[in-house]
């Protein structure tokens, strides 16, 4: 992927302007240490700002001008590892699936394994032991310390020959330093004589170094790493099934109308503006408009909702919905990168590139832990010896210390997690822009709601209609439904739409019909002069009268924030109809929900006080915490004054004047069903336009900030408990093999956790 423009939210922005962006292909990570040193290298270069996952083992690097790719990936190359340049959308689509990377790693670990298991048994259970058993143990130790081991071993070599160590020289320096030793026994010491025999304990025994072997140590913690990086690439690749999945969501085939014929082409040949078919039970190709049709449209894939939804001529459709009813032409207005399925696996996967703040000082404490935990190694085996301790102890000592400190897990502790999480998220129609956001939902404790388009649905509906006495509401709502049905204004639709919902049946048609700007509409409706607007415009233009039983209906509308429209037919006015901006049906549980999570919730609008306490009453929001009568640039002058005050504020919106309030909140959250520009501005994006999706963004980052926190605290713990044990000689290296392998299954198989969050709604 190589972009010159942001791809992500105003953090990506900003990046984005130093200069270009490329993704790389980085091979031969084994550790966090080796991420640091790749980043290490790469930000030396002028020009050059480069963030190295581990876990991901792409490389995202902004570069100026003055720096070509070639530059980057050969600074990576000279570094001991390998880089390859972003591939053509159709090289990326090849299939992946024809040389397994598990392969060859698969096999060691079965070979070894096979192998490993009798030298356990043999080294462990003294009745097992017969006259030579030790020299059978090193014919089965060998190919497991050397081909078993190689990946380590070629590792080691390659970052010593480049000045540095990471996890696999302690890995390799520890199997080789036990397999070496148990040479030296063998052919040098006493080891080798028929009849020896020797016991497993957890503690090393003080014995004569030179009757002892190590074979079952560097076979086991050769086979315990094997496992470990085995299960952890497995579960690296689960993690990122989310991401998969929500790539190959989409159609791979459209049927295209050309020259009034069905033409089936390849998605990717679909160009904006061309209309495609699409039939019951198919997936929709791209972004569009309905042309022709009305269905339902199943889009649980995409944004999580599990109800589908009706669409018709004129509304939009999102590409890899699936159409669940009837056929339907659709004219494709997005294709390509520029879909919402596109977008939104662009922020899904700029958000697992991104390192929350906690992970980069695990970062830098990687990079300078091996070379600490060397030189421990060796004072350790100083000390003991020093202290008149047999070389066995010494030895026994020194390798438990190389081998217990790899900082793998530390490496694994924030991509896995967010990985997943980013993943989850995307798949409940979540989308988290990146690590550094999560530490914000922690700290939340205020969350300003815009109402139009977030708590209310944006758009205008009958609510209420009050006839004059002695008039019908069935013919109130037919004769005022058909004038107004033949008007484009907004609450003229909601008029007819309204009306055409509480008859069960269709308007009649309208004669002469004339619209008088901002004032109402007039026309002939069966036989009678119909006019449908304002009061003042009857009563100035008309010269009609309303009856008083009609004047206090109208006020007390006004006084919910509501929109009174006058009826009048042959000459006398024969009711009101009322309008309103209609409160979401799941509002009220979203602020419910919010306040669960210990949010305050802040109504802000633009309307009248009135009608936003109205609202506020509805979905369960204190009158004291409505902010009314906002111009749209005085938002961000209301979230700035409530973080003056203390609070630490979140704020939901979905429109352009939203903007600049979601960029300046400490967290913002944009409907997904608003604009762009709100999106691009926000941390989390909400797919769907249900306000309860924020309470779930908020609880998922949560669970995610809570399951990275808890990684590196049991990476660290690990680390710290055991050195000091190993170093102690309290540790057998076998069983420290065993633990340091478990470290990093324990990280991964926590952060899978993540896959089984769900949300409440």
């Amino acid at each position: 992927m190589t972009s010159t423009s942001p791809v992500g939210g105003s953090g990506s922005a900003r990046t984005a302007d130093a200069g270009n962006i490329i993704e790389l292909s980085i091979g031969g990570m084994t550790c966090a240490s080796c991420a640091a040193r790749i980043e290490k290298k790469l930000n030396r270069m002028d020009g050059v700002s480069a963030t190295v996952n581990f876990a991901t083992e792409k490389a995202k690097v902004t570069y100026a001008g003055t720096v070509a790719p070639e530059d980057l990936v050969a600074t990576v190359e000279a570094t001991g590892y390998t880089a390859t340049l972003p591939q053509p959308p159709r090289a990326q689509a090849a299939p992946a699936d024809e040389s397994d990377p598990l392969t060859p790693l698969r096999h060691r670990l079965v070979t070894s394994l096979v192998l490993t298991l009798p030298i356990i048994a043999l080294a462990m259970i003294p009745a097992l032991q017969f006259e030579y058993w030790q020299w059978l143990t090193l014919t089965l130790a060998a190919p497991v310390v050397t081909w078993g081991a190689w990946p380590f071993h070629r590792a080691a070599w390659t970052n010593l020959r480049h000045g540095a160590a990471t996890m696999d020289t302690l890995i390799s320096l520890g199997v080789l330093a036990a397999f070496g030793w148990s040479l030296y026994a063998l052919f040098l010491g006493g080891a080798g004589e028929p009849g020896m025999t020797m016991a497993f304990t957890l503690v090393p025994a003080r014995g004569s170094g030179a009757e002892e072997i190590y074979l079952e140590v560097a076979a086991a913690v050769t086979l315990f790493i094997l496992a470990g990086r085995y299960v952890e690439a497995r579960a690296k690749r689960r993690s990122g099934a989310a991401l998969r999945a929500l790539l190959e969501l989409g159609a791979k085939e459209v049927a295209v109308l050309r020259g009034g014929a069905e033409t089936l082409i390849p998605v990717d040949q679909l160009a904006v503006g061309e209309e495609f078919v699409v039939r019951p039970g198919e997936k929709i190709a791209t972004d569009g408009t309905v042309v022709h049709g009305t269905s339902a449209i199943d889009a649980a894939m995409v944004t999580g909702e599990s109800v589908p939804v009706e669409v018709g001529p004129g509304d939009s459709v999102v590409g890899a919905t699936v159409n669940a009813g009837g056929r339907l032409i659709v004219r494709a207005t997005r294709v390509g990168a520029e879909t919402q399925l596109a977008q939104m696996a662009r922020l899904v996967e700029e958000a697992q590139h991104g390192k929350a703040a906690v992970q980069r000082l695990a970062d830098r404490v990687s990079g300078v832990f091996v070379p600490i935990v060397i030189a421990l190694a060796v004072a350790t085996l100083g000390f003991w010896l020093g202290n008149g301790a047999s070389a066995e102890v010494a030895f026994t000592a020194a390798v438990a210390v190389l081998i217990i400190a790899c900082p793998c897990a530390l490496g694994l502790a924030t991509p896995t997690a967010l990985m997943v999480g980013t993943g989850r998220g995307a798949q409940l129609g979540i989308l988290i822009k990146g690590p550094e956001m999560l530490e914000s939902t922690r700290r939340v404790d205020t969350i300003v709601l815009d109402k139009t388009g977030t708590v209310t649905t944006g758009r205008m509906a009958l609510v209420d209609l009050v006839p004059a006495p002695g008039e019908r509401a069935e013919e109130l709502a037919r004769l005022a439904g058909a004038v107004e049905d033949a008007s484009e204004h907004p609450i003229a639709r909601a008029v007819a739409t309204g009306a055409r919902e509480r008859l069960g049946a269709g308007l009649p048609a309208v004669d002469e019909f004339t619209s008088t700007e901002g004032r109402g509409v007039s026309g002939l409706v069966e036989g009678h002069a119909v006019l449908a607007g304002r009061l003042s415009w009857l009563e100035q233009e008309w010269a009609l009268t309303p009856p008083a039983e009609l004047r206090t209906a109208a006020q007390a509308a006004e006084e919910q924030g509501r929109t009174p429209i006058w009826v009048s037919w042959d000459g006398r006015i024969r009711g009101v109809l009322v309008v309103a901006d209609t409160v979401k049906p799941t509002s009220a549980e979203a602020v419910a929900q919010l306040r669960a999570l210990g949010l305050k919730p802040v109504l802000l609008t633009g309307d009248n006080p009135r009608a936003a306490a109205a609202v506020a009453a509805r979905v369960g929001i204190a009158a004291t915490d409505v902010i009314a009568e906002v111009l749209p640039a005085e938002k961000v002058d209301v979230v700035r004054r409530l973080q003056g005050e203390g609070r630490v504020v979140a704020m939901v919106g979905d429109g352009v004047n939203d903007a600049a309030a979601l960029a300046r909140a400490d967290l913002g959250l944009a409907m997904g069903t608003g604009t762009d520009v709100a999106i691009e501005a926000s941390d989390l994006t909400l797919v769907r336009g249900d306000l309860r999706a924020a309470a779930d963004a908020i609880r998922l980052s949560r669970a995610t900030l809570r399951t990275i926190k808890g990684n590196l605290f049991w990476a660290f713990a690990y680390n710290v408990a055991a050195l000091p044990l190993a170093a102690a000689g309290l540790l057998n290296p076998l069983i420290a093999g065993a633990a340091m392998a478990f470290s990093s299954v324990f990280v991964v198989t926590n952060s899978l956790r993540l896959r089984r969050f769900r949300g409440l709604n």
